[in-house]
């Protein structure tokens, strides 16, 4: 998944959201395909552990298992934050594009023209 996901979409002002924002997703999903590319290999290392039935290889899957579970749980945060940073981002497009102005309760004000 190597290249830019995004080149697709110009410098990103079709979305609304500026580059930084563009390169911060695309970080994100970059960390997440690795994590996932790992986990591929060691589903097929604890799949080969299992079918050699060696106790050795039993044993090491315990391990194996335990990197994939933390990598499952690395992959939802990194999912949950980029969330997180997309809504904030169309937010405050939103909010620019509005001409609104957020107070300090969260409520919106809207001016007047």
């Amino acid at each position: 998944m190597e290249g830019d996901i995004f080149s697709g979409i110009g410098n990103g002002s079709q979305l609304g959201v500026d580059g930084k924002v563009l390169q911060t997703f695309q970080k994100s999903f970059v960390q997440v395909q690795n994590i996932l590319d790992q986990n591929r290999l060691l589903i097929t290392e604890i799949n080969q552990n299992q079918e050699s039935k060696l106790p050795v290889n039993l044993t090491r899957n315990v391990g194996l298992i335990r990197e994939l579970n933390n990598n499952v749980k690395r992959v939802v945060d990194l999912y949950g934050d980029l969330s997180n940073s997309f809504s904030k981002s169309m937010d405050a497009s939103s909010e620019a594009e509005s001409g609104g102005i957020t107070r300090s309760d969260g409520k919106k004000r809207v001016r007047s023209s």
